[in-house]
């Protein structure tokens, strides 16, 4: 199990991993972009952004990097980097298939991504990943699960995931939506041969969506590896669009609401890697500073109030333009 790498590491950002979501394309949904990126992004601009994040995020401690056949070109980006870099060796490289990039490197396509989890599109794009990250990648997942998604019943699917699990990719599965604890628990009855097929789970959490507790504590309980993306709620969770409550609590920590705010999620028994979608460097920088957040009880309290119904932060997040 790739992840085991991480029960070994001694430094405090360890458990922090870095998303690509927000270099790897010129459009995404995070607030604020316009400011983290300018008007320049260009491939070659936003290569050398994302080898920069990747440096600092490497040289700060975090071991765990992570790309999605959709993210544009994140993929490309890690796997130059990897290329220039064949002495590093003890971090942990994912990747997610489900979802085919249809941007064409624009910020105002009618679609940015298509959703398709059926078998011939995971044998299209693990050739894919494969030719870019090679035996680099240990970690294979489906992008977005929702209850009804055809692969948690595909059999077909799941022996081709499993073949794949055999030649030592690990094969774990992300979650969107309001019913993400349905399609959790729905995952962990996905067995090939008796065998359960995943090993990692990737869902949103953060202070105003908590839903989902309760399933990752339960996947964690069965040997998953939780790894929890979003937890800055795109942006909402970062100056200057934080809640009162959350600016309260990061002025008594005198750290950023972002700190504070991945902090929560780091303290959860259950969270095995929180993720960092940092834009820029400064960004990453602050986003660390979760890593010595000590909240205490009164202060978890003041931001446990801040959560929202499932369907009212979704409903939210899908009105967030791409830009």
């Amino acid at each position: 199990m790739p992840f085991a790498r991480l029960a070994t590491a001694t430094t405090p950002t360890c458990h922090i991993g870095l998303g690509l979501a927000a270099v790897g394309r010129p459009g995404y949904i995070n607030l604020g972009r316009d400011n983290d990126l300018g008007e320049n992004r260009s491939v070659e601009a936003l290569r050398t952004r994302t080898h920069e994040l990747l440096d600092a995020a490497y040289f700060q401690g975090v071991r765990y990097f992570d790309a999605a056949r959709s993210y544009g070109r994140s993929e490309e980006f890690l796997a130059d980097w990897l290329n220039a870099r064949p002495d590093i060796d003890d971090i942990v490289v994912g990747s997610k298939w489900g979802y085919t990039y249809t941007a064409g490197w624009t910020t105002d396509a009618e679609k940015h991504e298509v959703k398709d989890h059926s078998v011939q599109t995971y044998v299209r794009q693990r050739a894919e990943t494969a030719e870019l990250l090679g035996d680099r990648l240990d970690l294979y997942q489906i992008h977005s699960v929702t209850p009804d998604s055809p692969a948690l019943t595909d059999k077909d699917l799941h022996v081709e995931l499993a073949e794949a699990a055999a030649a030592g990719v690990s094969i774990g599965f992300s979650t969107s939506g309001p019913a993400q604890a349905d399609a959790i628990r729905a995952a962990l009855a996905v067995t090939v041969d008796g065998e359960p097929l995943f090993r990692t789970v990737q869902s949103t959490y953060n202070v105003l969506e908590t839903s989902a507790a309760p399933a990752l504590a339960e996947a964690h309980d069965a040997g998953l590896t939780v790894i929890v993306k979003e937890g800055m709620a795109n942006g909402r969770l970062a100056d200057p669009h934080a809640p009162d409550a959350l600016k309260a609590v990061a002025a008594q920590t005198g750290l950023g609401c972002d700190a504070v705010a991945l902090a929560l999620v780091l303290c959860r028994p259950w969270a095995g890697v929180v993720l960092s979608g940092a834009a820029t460097a400064n960004q990453l920088a602050s986003n660390l500073h979760a890593a010595v957040v000590d909240l205490d009880e009164e202060q978890l309290a003041r931001l446990a109030e801040l959560a929202e119904e499932p369907q009212a932060y979704w409903a939210r997040r899908g009105q967030l333009p791409w830009h």
